[in-house]
């Protein structure tokens, strides 16, 4: 069965379930969406991926790629392979260099796996046909190349980010590290961008 090859457009608030949010994935080439429902912590695990942020400890997702990384296991593909009741169904395609192993996972478990190993990510055109939606249908919120941070409930002080300006960069830098320990990865993101901001202006 031929394999298409998709990619991360973006991820979104959830419009018919409270809580959950939109991942979506596009064909490489084509204008079909597979836009998938995953779980607050799953969304958090791949944006933060996407963004390149990194948390002094490792997430769930990081201590298991540095746990199969420790014994040369690496991530080849991801393949969403089945659609089933609304239920969406992946798996891993790994090796240790001379074995192939494949292993089922939950979609959102898949995809995170898949940006920390940056591998292909894959399904088929019964899935596409089944659940796709054409680009002009897809949801507006939904911009191509943007993948807003989730919002994590952290209880640390908010920074406005017309605040943002008067901070020093050491200021900011400090900031951003108690932003990322405290896992308020939207604020972290913010903060990063103005320090980007200042990089670029020098």
């Amino acid at each position: 069965m031929k394999k298409i090859k998709l990619e991360i457009i973006g991820l979104s608030f959830s419009q018919t379930q409270s809580g959950a949010y939109a991942l979506v994935l596009g064909e490489e080439i084509g204008k079909r969406r597979l836009p998938i429902i995953i779980g607050g912590f799953e969304a958090q695990a791949i944006a933060v991926e996407l963004e390149n942020m990194k948390p002094n400890r490792p997430l769930t997702h990081d201590l298991f790629k540095n746990f199969a990384e420790s014994f040369n296991i690496e991530v080849k593909e991801v393949i969403v392979y089945n659609l089933k009741e609304g239920i969406f169904y992946a798996k891993l395609v790994c090796t240790d260099g001379s074995k192939t192993y494949e292993i089922d996972a939950r979609t959102s478990d898949a995809i995170a796996m898949a940006v920390r190993f940056n591998c292909p990510i894959y399904t088929y055109e019964f899935i596409l046909s089944q659940a796709g939606i054409n680009l002009d249908e897809t949801s507006a919120t939904l911009e191509e190349g943007k993948v807003p941070v989730v919002e994590t409930g952290s209880s640390s002080k908010k920074i406005d980010t017309s605040e943002l300006s008067s901070l020093s960069d050491d200021e900011l830098q400090e900031s951003l590290m108690r932003a990322i320990d405290e896992e308020a990865y939207e604020q972290a993101s913010k903060i990063r961008d103005e320090l980007k901001r200042r990089q670029q202006s020098q």
